[in-house]
């Protein structure tokens, strides 16, 4: 029995109407960054081993797909774009300038073990400015995550905002010998899956007594914004984002620790967890081996925001997206048939032609309801003789005789 392979554990195909769902809300996703400036990137999907090991973590090494390629080099597949990026930044710093406003949307590849909603392969979208410390760029930032969600009808996103130096300048005098200011605002940074008791507890294991650990999470609480975040809010409401989808919350800490300045993520009401974030991070690309270039960028969860969008409704559900298949009468007026397709097409009507010219007319018709494709012309010897096509409406089943002109016209 011939073997009948299967995809790979922890990738997926995407077919028609799936692809087509990822395309539409990808498309929108563009023309906000288009609409902002945002320039397109594109980096290979091959990148030399020695630029990805080590900038991630130990742990995050294990996932790295890496090999040896049949020039002997050893090589890796794209596990994020910021490590790209940072190589990018350094290896044409003289053409791309000072403000260069990048977007990427790339798949990128890491061995995890498969599991719902984690996978192997995935879709990463990310958007950055590179080499300026103003206050405007992180205003933009948030202003270009805005209006995505705005373009896909998600109208109810609320931003999280946060300075990272807040927490630091609130948490710093908690810190002991023994437990660090960085490890006190990872365990902050789970106020939004725990409980306040759970992160006390998990405060007072790492080594703080247990009143200070308290204290703590009273100040970050009480927190108000920073100088840098109240001038990042207005500009962003001058921009458009409206105040009350801007919400300050002192706690949140993006967990990362290369983030600088100002911290945000997306928040859909309804879903659990972000649907994406980022922050400002001026010190990371030098660290990747890139030039010192301040940075403020997100990244945001493109399946998440696919799933999000279909299950509101906000994705168009055509099943296809051709208007027309033009049928063949027969082996002899096969000719005649692509003619007609292709005017159809020069009208830029989507036009399928059925492919067998050896199958009944009734065959035809019937593929032409399985695909759900609204109308169907037909080129018999009688529209031959008198230069006219008839035009079959495959949901009202009304069919006219026309000329190829007003057939046109009917379908446009």
């Amino acid at each position: 029995m011939k073997q009948i392979y299967q995809t790979l554990k922890g990738f997926r195909d995407f077919l028609p109407a799936d692809k087509r769902a990822r395309d539409y809300v990808e498309n929108k996703i563009k023309e906000s960054f288009q609409l902002f400036g945002f320039e397109p990137l594109e980096t290979p999907t091959l990148e030399y081993a020695e630029l990805l090991t080590g900038k991630y973590g130990d742990e995050a090494d294990k996932l790295l797909y890496t090999f040896t390629d049949r020039g002997e080099r050893k090589v890796g597949l794209r596990y994020d774009q910021t490590v790209p990026t940072a190589r990018v930044l350094a290896q044409y710093q003289d053409q791309l300038g000072k403000g260069f406003r990048r977007y990427q949307i790339q798949p990128v590849f890491r061995a995890d073990k498969p599991q719902k909603g984690r996978y192997r392969e995935f879709a990463q979208c990310d958007a950055d400015i590179f080499g300026s410390t103003d206050s405007i760029s992180d205003a933009e930032i948030l202003a270009v995550y805005y209006n995505i969600y705005q373009n896909l009808g998600l109208t109810d996103l609320v931003l999280r905002v946060n300075d990272r130096q807040t927490l630091f300048s609130t948490l710093e005098s908690f810190a002991t010998d023994d437990v660090s200011v960085s490890s006190i605002i990872q365990s902050i940074d789970k106020l939004d899956k725990k409980s306040t008791e759970d992160v006390t507890q998990e405060l007072v294991a790492k080594g703080l007594q247990e009143d200070s650990a308290s204290q703590a999470l009273v100040a970050i609480n009480s927190a108000n914004k920073s100088d840098n975040l109240h001038s990042i809010i207005d500009s962003a409401v001058q921009l458009g984002v409206p105040e009350n989808s801007l919400e300050f919350t002192p706690t949140l800490a993006r967990g990362l620790d290369y983030y600088t300045g100002m911290i945000f993520e997306g928040i859909l009401p309804g879903q659990s967890g972000s649907v994406g974030g980022g922050g400002r991070y001026d010190q990371l690309i030098e660290s990747l081996g890139g030039p010192s270039t301040p940075a403020v960028g997100f990244g945001l969860g493109f399946d998440r925001t696919v799933q999000a969008a279909l299950d509101q409704g906000l994705v168009p559900t055509d099943d296809n997206i051709t208007r027309a298949l033009v049928t063949i009468f027969s082996p002899d007026l096969q000719g005649q048939a692509l003619k007609v397709a292709r005017e159809l097409r020069s009208a830029g009507i989507n036009t399928e032609v059925y492919p067998d010219s050896t199958d009944k007319l009734g065959k035809q018709l019937k593929y032409a309801n399985k695909k759900n494709t609204p109308f169907v012309l037909v080129i018999g010897e009688d529209e031959v003789r008198d230069n006219t096509v008839t035009l079959k409406n495959m949901e009202t089943t009304k069919q006219s005789t026309l000329s190829l002109d007003q057939a046109i016209q009917e379908l446009s």
